[in-house]
């Protein structure tokens, strides 16, 4: 898959800020695979864990993210799959994040569809990351966001080892990427 104009010329820059802004901590790249279509798939805890990121890898992501979002230039230009979440009208979004997979690409993901704003570690998942996994047989890397996006406080991002998508029960396999999450998030 090509990768966005925008989001080529962009990156370094968003990298450099990143790392002097929010002094962030990014461990665990070794675990997304260079060559291969993954699933990046985590907390939200902020409109930034975005630019966080696309600051943590040199491979294109290309999120899926609310429709409305889809009518920002920048947004749009940077490579962003809309998702109705209201309609669910979302045919031609699944059919493009698939093919970015099948083409060996990158989807980011926050499967609790918001940003938390709740006192809870996470709040539920919803399928979209396993559903991917299963209907592509690619894995899906978890990661967690740990921080808060304040000038020069550290904000920490993890990546930890891809996991398969087994069995053809997709709550169940939401659940254990749930668990993953929530169980990193709270050591």
């Amino acid at each position: 898959m090509n990768t966005p104009i925008l989001y080529k010329l962009t990156r370094p820059i968003i990298k450099f800020l990143v790392n002097i802004v929010y002094l962030s901590k990014i461990e665990g790249t070794e675990n997304i695979p260079l060559n291969e279509g993954i699933i990046l798939a985590g907390n939200h805890t902020n409109n930034l864990d975005c630019v966080l990121l696309i600051s943590s890898t040199k491979r294109c992501i290309r999120f899926l993210a609310k429709d409305s979002l889809y009518k920002h230039f920048i947004l749009r230009s940077m490579g962003i799959i809309p998702i109705d979440r209201v309609n669910h009208q979302n045919k031609e979004s699944i059919e493009i994040a698939n093919n970015i997979l099948n083409n060996d690409g990158v989807i980011g993901i926050f499967p609790e569809g918001t940003i938390n704003r709740t006192k809870e570690t996470i709040i539920p998942f919803k399928i979209g990351a396993v559903k991917f996994a299963k209907d592509t047989n690619k894995k899906i890397v978890p990661f967690t966001i740990k921080g808060k996006y304040r000038l020069f406080s550290r904000i920490e991002l993890k990546f930890y080892k891809p996991i398969e998508v087994k069995s053809k029960d997709l709550n169940k396999e939401n659940d254990k990427l749930m668990n993953v999450i929530k169980t990193n998030l709270e050591d």
